[in-house]
């Protein structure tokens, strides 16, 4: 059996250290034997690189250990119901730090009973998670639009564009050769050809 740890910090700027220094500790009262899989990455995206790498190498009875709910998902209902077939497909045990009824597993119907509370609770917080997910991102769109901020988007390159026309009059060359030249990607040359 190996304990697998799984870190996920949203930014680069968030510290996933802490995190895996505490699950370190906490992983050793079930075995030495553990891999570390840490990562920046968005909880609400369902295929993340170290997870994957997680999931790719975990084996039969292996634990997966992670320090709350939300750093395993801030997922969709639907997305969410295919990482946990993934987890149960390898035949993983999913112990969260913060979630005491994970921490051990009991035989009989008590187990049984545990293993069904387990479930319903890790649906509920892993709906909250992306529930405060949506939330939050709803609030920042909200103290943007409130502030009277307005997004500009991306500023037209207008050398680049006269340099597209420029070179389009000349009829010597074929879009994608203008693309290269200019350095652009061809669709922003039918883009601004088709503007005038």
């Amino acid at each position: 059996m190996t304990v697998r740890i799984y870190v996920r910090a949203s930014t680069k700027d968030q510290d996933a250290k802490r995190a895996l220094s505490d699950l370190l500790s906490f992983s050793q009262s079930y075995d030495d034997n553990h891999v570390e899989y840490v990562e920046h990455f968005s909880g609400t995206k369902l295929d993340r690189p170290a997870l994957t790498l997680l999931l790719n190498d975990a084996e039969e009875g292996d634990i997966l250990l992670v320090e709350s709910v939300d750093r395993l998902s801030r997922l969709s209902q639907d997305d969410f119901a295919i990482l946990k077939q993934r987890i149960k497909d390898k035949g993983l045990r999913l112990v969260v730090a913060d979630l005491p009824t994970t921490h051990t597993v009991s035989e009989g119907m008590t187990g049984d009973i545990l293993r069904v509370i387990n479930d319903m609770l890790i649906d509920l917080l892993a709906t909250m998670a992306k529930l405060d997910n949506d939330k939050r991102r709803e609030r920042i769109k909200q103290g943007l639009a409130n502030s009277g901020y307005k997004p500009t988007g991306k500023k037209a390159n207008v050398g680049k564009h006269n340099r597209i026309r420029e070179l389009d009059s000349q009829n010597s060359m074929t879009k994608e050769e203008i693309a290269k030249a200019v350095g652009v990607g061809v669709a922003t040359v039918y883009r601004v050809l088709k503007q005038g």
